[in-house]
């Protein structure tokens, strides 16, 4: 049995391990398999003495695939749930980007790779990305399929997101007694759009920021009513209350106001 001085600290090199220990397992498998083939076909011949040796080495491998089976489930001595509880999980999985050369940024117990927001659930073993539970969570799978996503045009509909952001800026420079046109900090939007119970777990602020990148770099840009939106930074960028997403080319970018005009 394997000794837990020796086991693996990441979840890739224990991952690896049982992999291996699997192939290894798998192969003593087909090797019973083949023997008793053999006795099948000895069987249906009468070929006797084929028959004898075939049952005789399938009772041999047969021990040999139960001890290989028994060192296959020793060796899977992984805690996963303090490993992703820790912090030391979403650490592995930077390293192992950063070796594939994929940029991902950690923030707010999020993790960012243009167009995805990574979460880490503990609790079920699993990954939520862009809302969507992800149980494959081995670290050089997570790199490669975001990624594959980095590839892929995002799903994002700046139309609507444009009047939804409109709503909510008209809401709140109504609530601020603000006049038309005056720049609002980005994040007083986000808090009228996440009024309701439960709705930043559900839509983060780093979802929010993701999307607010996505209409930057769209072409759309004016509403129904014909108001064209931007993005004011100023001094903002200074001040607390900014919002920051990664861009196409792995780059930090940060935001801050919004306004309308005609």
């Amino acid at each position: 049995m394997p000794d837990s001085e020796t086991s693996p600290s990441t979840l890739e090199a224990a991952l690896a391990r049982t992999e291996a220990d699997a192939e290894s397992a798998a192969r003593a498998a087909a090797a019973v398999t083949r023997e008793i083939r053999r006795a099948h076909g000895a069987a249906a011949h009468g070929t006797l003495r084929d028959l004898q040796k075939a049952l005789a080495a399938a009772e041999q491998l047969a021990d040999a695939l139960r001890e290989a089976t028994r060192s296959l489930r020793a060796g899977w001595r992984f805690d996963e749930r303090a490993h992703l509880e820790s912090g030391a999980y979403t650490a592995e999985l930077l390293a192992a980007a950063q070796e594939r050369g994929v940029r991902l940024f950690e923030q707010d117990e999020r993790i960012l790779s243009y167009p995805s927001v990574v979460r880490v659930l503990p609790a079920e073993a699993a990954l939520e990305i862009d809302r969507k539970r992800e149980r494959r969570i081995r670290p050089s799978v997570v790199v490669e399929h975001l990624r594959a996503q980095q590839g892929r045009p995002p799903r994002f509909r700046a139309e609507a997101f444009l009047e939804a952001l409109y709503r909510a800026y008209h809401l709140a420079r109504k609530e601020q007694g603000r006049h038309d046109g005056a720049t609002l900090r980005l994040l007083d939007l986000y808090q009228v759009l996440t009024v309701l119970p439960g709705q930043r777990q559900e839509y983060s602020k780093q979802e929010f920021a993701r999307d607010v990148y996505l209409l930057d770099q769209s072409e759309t840009k004016q509403t129904k009513g014909g108001l064209r939106v931007s993005f004011p930074a100023a001094t903002g960028t200074k001040q607390s209350g900014t919002l920051s997403t990664v861009t196409q080319e792995g780059e930090l970018k940060v935001y801050y106001g919004i306004a309308f005009r005609a």
